[in-house]
């Protein structure tokens, strides 16, 4: 069983994808800094915990194979 898509033009497409954009309930600028920082600082929290683990894991291995 096929269905069988009605094509539109590409300007109706525009039309209908720039209407869509403005429905859109974008981020405030303060809302978009904040979340940022926040990621930045995840991300370095992160990465000190990764290298924290990876030196412990690399120390036993070394201590084990010694």
């Amino acid at each position: 069983m096929t269905t069988e898509k009605a094509k539109t033009s590409w300007l109706t497409f525009v039309r209908q994808v720039r209407l869509e954009a403005s429905r859109v309930m974008w981020p405030s600028r303060q809302e978009v800094v904040t979340t940022t920082i926040f990621v930045f600082i995840m991300v370095a929290l992160f990465s000190l915990f990764f290298l924290a683990v990876d030196s412990l894991v690399s120390s036993a291995v070394q201590w084990l194979i010694r």
